[in-house]
């Protein structure tokens, strides 16, 4: 068993990235820290590390407890981490899409495709 992996192996095989070179990309662009600072996908990550990785627009706090060197599935890939992500806040409720009046204003694409109808006839 090893005792420590590289930090892009290691986020791709927990599925934080779908590939090793989307994970790499990510540390060279600064979205991935371990223990506060920046890491280089070369960077070596140990049980215990506090790793952050910004995916999909979405910070994600990991705290590792297994090294693994593989993707593994979705299931054995959680037993290899614990999540301290915060929850999300609220959705916000949106106000519905103005709708125009039958009529009024501009025909939209179905309103003149029924009046094109109407005319041949």
């Amino acid at each position: 068993m090893t005792t420590s992996a590289r930090a892009d192996v290691w986020t791709s095989s927990v599925r934080l990235y779908r590939t090793r070179a989307l994970a790499s990309a990510a540390c060279r662009a600064g979205h991935v820290k371990v223990n506060g600072a920046k890491a280089k996908p070369a960077q070596s990550i140990c049980v215990g590390d506090r790793v952050e990785a910004l995916t999909d627009g979405v910070l994600r706090i990991l705290v590792v407890t297994r090294i693994i060197l593989k993707r593994v599935g979705a299931s054995v890939a959680v037993t290899c981490y614990e999540d301290h992500t915060p929850a999300p806040p609220p959705k916000e409720e949106r106000p519905m899409m103005p709708m125009r009046d039958r009529g009024a204003g501009r025909p939209t694409k179905r309103d003149r495709r029924a009046l094109d109808r109407l005319r041949r006839r």
